[in-house]
């Protein structure tokens, strides 16, 4: 059986780990001591929105979301939230809503009332949304320790990021936007978030905003959190998040309601996302190393994929 380095604890890596394991392979993998902690994927929404991505990505990002949303469900059958992904607008950007909704599929245009049932507090907040019924979203940072947790109850090290490759047959490199530099063709956008708590809201799904210059999403969590976000800049600048961020997600927050101006701010958070050129990741094999990156804003929608071809080229 081979030895199989892993390196880097995002998603990505987990993930492939995560597989390799259950091929019964031992695996070590290398990682700072408190990831997934800090990693891109730590700030991510956790919307598994194969539909909604489409407005913006290839249809192969659609086709390997709406996979993903099953191995996640069938992995961590406790974490995945099937109550859909519901989209709005409001009354002066309608234009935006009609685009969007000609832009994706699989989805219902629905009116006030209706999204009323769905969610009672935005009731008499918006005339029309879309209602993408099949999607799905979990929280990432949870998704994350318990991959790591059940890798460590079955046997995989973790290590020093220092540890020497010579005595592996394999190296796997998912270490994200530390490649940058290293491998030419990827470059970093900065994604900035905040965690917000209130119990004024009650929100059951994802809810996007769409807004011509700052869309904005909605995710509930436990305990009566929110995460809000996130800013899509071109740029691989790690500092903390702006003034102009901030402010253009609160302001929009409070456009989807305003019982967000009376939220706890408890937490702001900045993550760069490796991506290639095409905004679609890459798996591929030079000698005995393996690297998987570039996931842009899809890291949970496609890892299980990505992870899935970097598993056979280590097997092979």
């Amino acid at each position: 059986m081979k030895n199989i380095l892993i390196k880097g604890a995002g998603v990505g890596g987990l993930t492939v780990a995560f597989m390799l394991q259950q091929k019964g392979v031992s695996v070590t993998l290398s990682a700072p001591p408190h990831s997934p902690i800090g990693s891109a994927s730590w700030y991510a929404g956790g919307m598994l929105a194969p539909y909604c991505e489409r407005e913006n990505a290839e249809q192969i990002v659609e086709k390997l979301g709406i996979q993903a949303i099953q191995w996640w469900h069938k992995m961590l059958p406790n974490f995945v939230i099937r109550k859909g992904t519901l989209v709005v607008a409001p009354t002066r950007d309608k234009v935006e809503l009609e685009r969007f909704a000609v832009r994706t599929h699989n989805h219902k245009m629905i009116n006030g009332t209706e999204i009323a049932y769905l969610e009672p507090d935005l009731e008499e907040r918006f005339n029309c949304a879309l209602f993408y019924e099949n999607e799905a979203h979990l929280d990432p940072r949870k998704a994350l320790i318990t991959l790591k947790d059940n890798l460590i109850k079955s046997g995989a090290s973790f290590v020093d990021v220092e540890i020497s490759e010579t005595n592996f047959d394999i190296v796997i490199d998912a270490t994200g936007i530390a490649r940058l530099g290293k491998d030419k063709n990827i470059r970093g956008v900065r994604g900035e978030m905040l965690l917000v708590r209130s119990t004024d809201i009650k929100i059951s799904r994802p809810i996007r905003l769409l807004h011509p210059r700052f869309p904005l999403y909605v995710v509930p969590r436990q305990d009566n959190i929110f995460m809000i976000g996130a800013t899509m800049i071109e740029s691989d600048f790690d500092g903390a998040i702006s003034v102009r961020s901030m402010m253009e997600l609160l302001n929009a927050a409070y456009t989807l309601h305003p019982a967000f101006a009376e939220a706890e701010i408890i937490e702001s958070g900045v993550g760069i996302r490796p991506c290639y050129p095409d905004n679609f990741p890459s798996v591929y094999k030079h000698g005995n190393h393996i690297f998987i990156n570039g996931f842009y804003r899809h890291g949970f929608l496609l890892s299980p994929e990505m992870a899935k071809q970097a598993m056979k080229l280590a097997l092979e």
